[in-house]
This record gives structure tokens, C-alpha cells and sequence, in this order.
């Protein structure tokens, strides 16, 4: 699989998580039948055109609910910000509440 083929895979799979909800790099890989790709996951993510290009990559963190110190569009202040903004609540250790905000797909 051609690395754009990778990227257009995982941006179609972000773009079905809702507002208020998030997946992980891992659960996006796993959706694309490539369990040990969650890292080309993160690269592609950090490549997407955002929220212009209709991939809301904010929905997407770590497997144990950290945020993206890299944050592609603005650093991990403005992607806890966007997802705030959604309704996305975070415990006290400043990850997502993957209990609660988890996406089911």
C-alpha cells in the first residue's frame, strides 16, 4: 500500500469520529486491518489538511488518553482546546477520559 493510499484510509476512518468522542493511532490502525501501523497513523494525522480538508485528526490521541505534544495545528494546548470545545471532558492528569469520551465504532 502507497503511503497516500495509508494516509486517504486513515483520514476516510477519522472523519466518521463524532464530535465529543475520540479514537487512539491504534484503534484507527487496527479499523485499517494494520494493528502495527498506529504510528503511521500519528504521521499521517500531522500530514492532514485539518479541519479544511474535513479530518478532524484533533479527535485522535494516545492510547492512554495524552494528547499530541506536536499537535500539527497549534500544539497539544489547542487540540485540548478544540476538543473541549466539543464537549470532550479530561481527568485531573490532563488526558482524555477514554472511559467516557471513547469512540465505539
Amino acid at each position: 500500500m502507497a503511503e497516500g493510499d495509508f494516509f486517504q484510509r486513515a483520514y476516510d476512518i477519522v472523519r466518521q469520529v463524532p464530535a465529543g468522542r475520540v479514537a487512539t493511532y491504534g484503534q484507527v490502525a487496527r479499523m485499517m486491518g494494520k494493528p502495527r501501523k498506529a504510528r503511521y497513523v500519528g504521521f499521517a494525522m500531522h500530514s492532514s489538511p485539518g479541519m479544511k480538508g474535513g479530518v478532524p485528526c484533533h479527535r485522535i490521541v494516545f492510547a492512554d488518553g495524552s494528547l499530541a505534544p506536536g499537535f500539527a495545528f497549534g500544539g497539544a494546548d489547542e487540540q485540548r482546546r478544540m476538543l473541549e470545545a466539543e464537549g470532550v471532558g479530561f481527568l485531573t492528569n490532563g488526558k482524555v477520559d477514554l472511559g467516557q469520551y471513547a469512540w465505539e465504532a
